[in-house]
């Protein structure tokens, strides 16, 4: 998947675990650990904004976009060519 979620380098440099933000933030553990992996298909703006908050971040802070180069060179679907 192209988007990366970095929750574990913030974690660490704000020097906080993962239980202590899902304490903070007022989500589960086990939410936040598929989060902090990357298999989460969605992500609210609600929790976005807490961890944010959270962890004196911006949200750009904690999602990347790195797109697959084999996804760049496949034609998008409404594209004719």
């Amino acid at each position: 998947m192209p988007i990366i979620v970095n929750l574990d380098v913030m974690l660490a440099r704000r020097k906080m675990s993962l239980s202590a933000l899902a304490e903070t933030v007022g989500i589960t553990l086990a939410n936040l650990s598929i989060l902090k992996s990357g298999k989460a298909k969605a992500v609210r703006f609600s929790t976005l904004a807490a961890i944010c908050q959270a962890l004196d971040c911006q949200p750009a802070d904690l999602l990347e976009h790195r797109p697959d180069p084999a996804d760049l060179s496949k034609p998008a679907a409404d594209d004719p060519a």
